[in-house]
C-alpha cells in the first residue's frame, strides 16, 4: 500500500504550516512515519490521497457517531447552507438544539453554545469562578480540557500541589491558581483542599479519553462529589468527548453522580465545529447578559453547526437502543484483539464505554496517567503501523480513545480482529 502522495502533501504542508498539521497529534509523531492526507469519508471508511481505503476507528476524534456523510446530517447541513452560512444573530435552531440537549441531561437547565471544546471549558471555569467568587481550580493529571492557559499544566516538583506551565508562552501567573490531583485518587484531591480554601471548581473527565480510555471509578466520583459539597466547590464534568458517546444521557446516568456544570462538544455538532456548557439555572444566571460573567463569540450558535447537531442528536434520541449495539461491537473488537494478542504472549488492558473503546499494551490495569505512561509505546507504534498497512485506521497516539460508528459493521469488526492477529504475529516474529 503506497503512501507517496500523502508524504508529498505532508512535505508541502510543512513549508506552510507549523509541523505540517493544524493539531499536533495528527503529525503521527508518537507512532513514526508521516500522516495520511484524507480526501474523502463515507460511512465507516476514509480514503487517502493515494487512493487507499481504511476502516476508520477515529471518526474525526469522536463526532461522527453515525459515520462519515450520514444522509440525515448531510441533508440538514445542505439545507441550512442554502439559507446562509452565518448571521451573528439568534436562530430558532439554537433554541431547538438547546431544548433537545437539556431534555437528555438531568443536570442542565440552561445551555450556552460556543465553537469548540476548549472554549466551552474555558467559559465554564470562568463561570464557576464568577459564581463562587473564588480563584483556584483543581484538575487531574492526564485529563485534557483544551489548550487554554490555565489548563496547560504539569505537576510541580516534590510535594508542591500547584502546577507549572507545560507549554512555553504560558506565564506561571496564569497557572498558579491551578492545582493538580491524581485521577482515581481521592486522597490527592483532599490534599488540594488542604492546600487551598479558595477552590472554585474541580474539573474532571468522568470518562477520560485523553490518556487513553480510563473511566473514573464510581466510588471515586461519589467521594469527589461529597468533597465538593463539603467545601462549597462546583464540580464540572468535561464530557466534550464522552457526551453522547458513552451514554446518550451523560456520565451521570452511568455513575449516579450529578455534576454542577457540564461541557459538551463533538457529537452535538454532528461533525461541525461546536461546543457547549450548561448547568442549573442558578449558575447560568450569572452569565452575561443576565449576569456579570462575560462570554461571547461571533460564530457561537452558528446555524450550519446547529442544523448538523440537531440532526445528529435527534437521530440518536430516536434510536437510543443503538448505544447498546455500538457497545457490543466495541467490546467484541477489544476482546477479540486482546485474545489474539494473548496468543502471541502480548498483554493488553482493554475497556469500553458505549461507543468508545481503549486498549493499552500494559501488564497492569490503567487507573491514571502514570499507569498509562507505563504502557509499551514502541509496541503500540508497531501495532498502529501494521494495522494501517492492513487497512485499519486507529488513533495515532496510545493516549487517545477509539470510536465505533453505526456504519461499523460486525463484519468489519471481525476483519479487524483477524488483521490484528496477523499484525501481532508479525511483531512477535519480528
Amino acid at each position: 500500500m503506497g503512501t507517496q502522495a500523502s508524504l508529498k502533501a505532508f512535505n508541502q504542508a510543512k513549508e506552510l504550516i507549523p509541523g505540517g498539521v493544524n493539531s499536533p497529534v495528527r503529525a503521527f509523531s508518537s507512532v513514526g512515519g508521516s500522516p495520511l492526507f484524507i480526501t474523502e469519508g463515507s460511512g465507516a471508511y476514509i480514503t487517502d490521497v493515494d487512493g487507499n481505503k481504511y476502516v476508520d476507528f477515529v471518526q474525526s476524534w469522536g463526532p461522527l457517531i453515525f459515520g462519515h456523510r450520514d444522509e440525515a446530517i448531510e441533508s440538514a447541513v445542505i439545507e441550512a447552507v442554502k439559507h446562509g452560512l452565518s448571521f451573528g444573530a439568534p436562530t430558532q435552531a439554537e433554541t431547538d438544539l438547546a431544548s433537545l440537549v437539556i431534555s437528555m441531561f438531568d443536570s442542565i437547565d440552561k445551555i450556552r453554545f460556543v465553537s469548540s471544546g476548549t472554549e466551552a471549558v474555558m467559559s465554564a471555569i470562568r463561570l464557576a469562578r464568577g459564581f463562587t467568587g473564588r480563584d483556584d481550580i483543581v484538575k487531574f493529571t492526564g485529563c485534557y480540557h483544551g489548550h487554554s492557559d490555565s489548563l496547560l499544566v504539569e505537576a510541580g516538583s516534590g510535594a508542591v500541589t500547584f502546577g507549572n506551565p507545560s507549554s512555553p508562552g504560558v506565564p506561571a501567573d496564569f497557572t498558579k491558581h491551578t492545582l493538580l490531583a491524581t485521577y482515581n485518587d481521592i486522597e490527592s484531591v483532599k490534599k488540594c483542599f488542604a492546600d487551598s480554601k479558595d477552590i472554585a471548581c474541580v474539573i474532571i473527565e468522568p470518562i477520560a479519553g485523553n490518556m487513553g480510555l480510563v473511566p473514573a471509578d464510581k466510588e471515586f466520583l461519589h467521594e469527589l462529589r461529597k468533597l465538593c459539597d463539603e467545601n462549597g466547590t462546583l464540580l464540572i464534568f468535561d464530557e466534550v468527548m464522552s457526551g453522547f458517546r458513552a451514554s446518550i444521557n451523560g456520565a451521570e446516568s452511568i455513575t449516579g453522580v450529578k455534576p454542577d456544570l457540564i461541557t459538551l462538544g463533538k457529537v452535538i455538532g454532528g461533525g461541525m465545529p461546536v461546543g457547549a456548557f450548561g448547568a442549573r439555572a442558578e449558575i447560568m444566571a450569572k452569565l452575561s447578559p443576565e449576569g456579570p460573567v462575560y462570554q461571547a463569540g461571533t460564530l457561537s450558535g452558528n446555524p450550519v453547526a446547529m442544523a448538523a447537531g440537531l440532526a445528529a442528536i435527534s437521530k440518536l434520541k430516536k434510536n437510543a437502543q443503538v448505544m447498546s449495539v455500538l457497545n457490543a461491537r466495541a467490546t467484541r473488537l477489544v476482546e477479540g484483539m486482546q485474545k489474539e494478542a494473548e496468543a502471541c504472549k502480548i498483554t493488553m488492558q482493554i475497556d469500553t464505554r458505549g461507543s468508545m473503546f481503549g486498549f493499552f499494551f500494559n501488564e497492569k490495569p490503567v487507573k491514571n496517567f502514570a499507569d498509562a505512561c507505563n504502557s509499551n509505546a514502541e509496541l503500540f507504534a508497531k501495532f498502529h503501523s501494521g494495522m494501517l498497512k492492513e487497512g485499519f485506521y486507529f488513533a495515532c497516539s496510545l493516549y487517545e480513545t477509539g470510536f465505533i460508528s453505526t456504519a461499523t459493521t460486525d463484519e468489519m469488526i471481525e476483519d479487524t480482529i483477524t488483521a490484528s492477529a496477523r499484525v501481532f504475529k508479525a511483531i512477535t516474529n519480528g
